[in-house]
């Protein structure tokens, strides 16, 4: 069972920054995949970036040159550095670890962008 605990989120003016935190239970080394996704109110979740064991990122489009995703491999946790936020970035935003073809979720931190 792996555990991942979110924290980070918040309220923000627009072209503010947050950075949320996705620290997980297990050495990443045993993690094969990382992400952050999000899901905005009456819409579908959606992928917002990740990266892989071997340390490969990918981003939505939506979020190239915004966000930046990091791994602190000592503290078996991943970052989300969010900047030039809009308020279309307000929704929850869940972390994902994936190991051996077993998806985990956190339980999810709001991220709010006023205009």
């Amino acid at each position: 069972q792996v555990q991942l605990v979110e924290s980070g989120g918040g309220l923000v003016q627009a072209g503010g920054s947050l950075r949320l935190s996705c620290a997980a239970s297990v050495s990443i080394f045993s993690i094969n995949f990382m992400g952050w996704y999000r899901r905005a109110p009456g819409k579908q979740r959606e992928l917002v970036a990740t990266i892989t064991s071997g340390g490969s990122l990918g981003y939505a489009d939506s979020v190239k040159g915004r966000f930046t995703l990091s791994r602190d491999n000592a503290k078996n946790t991943v970052y989300l550095q969010m900047n030039s936020l809009k308020p279309e970035d307000t929704a929850v935003y869940y972390c994902l670890a994936r190991v051996r073809g077993l998806d985990y979720w956190g339980q999810g931190t709001q991220v709010t962008v006023s205009s």
